[in-house]
Order: structure tokens, then C-alpha cells, then sequence
């Protein structure tokens, strides 16, 4: 069993930068693929970024390509999505995932394991 304990969420302004961070409990050093996913009032949970667990690939939704980075430290068990040049549209509910995902890294069924998620609001 994995837990998953998400941080760095909060309230910044439209095109301002924010760090999540995602701990889990237990080694995860080349073993599991970790993903995060986000969820807004009213739609349904999507993928936003992940990245393997030797950390050699990683991969995003389109939608945040170019303004989020996202790394890991195996040592701490960690992994930083580094978000920039925020909008309003990436208000959500983000969600930590781990699994060992293969080819479904953008799905949730690529992951068994999950967060209780950060609240991220970009507003004015």
C-alpha cells in the first residue's frame, strides 16, 4: 500500500507560478510511474502530467505543455509538478497518482494509487 500526500496548492494570480509536491509513504525508487490529474467543479478528472519512475520521460496534457514541469525525487520519495504562467482554467482540485502505468500514463487506470488532492485557484 502507497499513501499519497499532496501540498503547495493555494490562491495565485493569472499568469503567476506555483510547486506542488506529492510524498508518499513508501519507497517508490523505480517502481512506479507517479501522475497527476486534476478535477474542476463540475467536469470530470483529467490527466495534466506524469513521469516514469527512473524519471526518464515524462508527459503532458497539451494543455499545460510548455508552462509545467514536472520532476522527481526518488531519494525523498518525491515528485514537484512546477507550474507557470498559470490561468484560470487550471483552477482545480490536483490529484497525486502512482501506478506502474505503462501505456496508459494519461489514464487513471494507469494508477492504483491516489492523494486526497491541493486546491490550486488562479484568480484576481
Amino acid at each position: 500500500q502507497v499513501q499519497l500526500v499532496e501540498s503547495g496548492g493555494g490562491l495565485v494570480q493569472p499568469g503567476g507560478s506555483l510547486t506542488l509536491s506529492c510524498t508518499a509513504s513508501r519507497r517508490t525508487l523505480g517502481t512506479y510511474a507517479m501522475g497527476w490529474f486534476r478535477q474542476a467543479p463540475g467536469k470530470e478528472r483529467e490527466f495534466v502530467a506524469a513521469i516514469t519512475g527512473s524519471g526518464g520521460s515524462r508527459y503532458y496534457a497539451d494543455s499545460v505543455k510548455g508552462r509545467f514541469t514536472i520532476s522527481r525525487d526518488n531519494a525523498k520519495n518525491t515528485v514537484f509538478p512546477q507550474m507557470r504562467s498559470l490561468k484560470p482554467e487550471d483552477t482545480a482540485l490536483y490529484y497525486c497518482e502512482a501506478g506502474y502505468a505503462g501505456r496508459y500514463v494519461y489514464s487513471q487506470s494507469g494508477y492504483d494509487y491516489w492523494g486526497q488532492g491541493t486546491q490550486v485557484t488562479v484568480s484576481s
